[in-house]
């Protein structure tokens, strides 16, 4: 069964700044980083809980990847997988 990968609004805006950001010292690190984390996000339509449970939160469907230094942050919703995030690694969640 193929999952439904949804980019929210805000980790659509998350990873562009963290590309911004990059990309003041180095274009071509930024579109590294941004290309890994594309490709990660795509192979969960068919591996969803490919990435580790998110360790500040006690629910089996809050997952993350890690890229880098950046986690990218989603939600098993369903037959859906919501990107709800993109933080870099050192920044603590609520």
């Amino acid at each position: 069964m193929a999952y439904r990968v949804v980019w929210s609004r805000r980790a659509s805006h998350d990873l562009e700044a963290i590309a911004d950001s990059i990309a003041a010292d180095s274009p071509a690190y930024a579109g590294i980083v941004v290309k890994k984390a594309v490709n990660q996000v795509r192979m969960l339509s068919k591996f969803p809980r490919s990435g580790r449970q998110v360790p500040e939160f006690d629910n089996a469907n809050i997952r993350e990847l890690l890229v880098y230094s950046y986690r990218v942050l989603y939600r098993l919703e369903g037959d859906q997988i919501v990107i709800t995030a993109v933080i870099h690694g050192k920044q603590l969640l609520e």
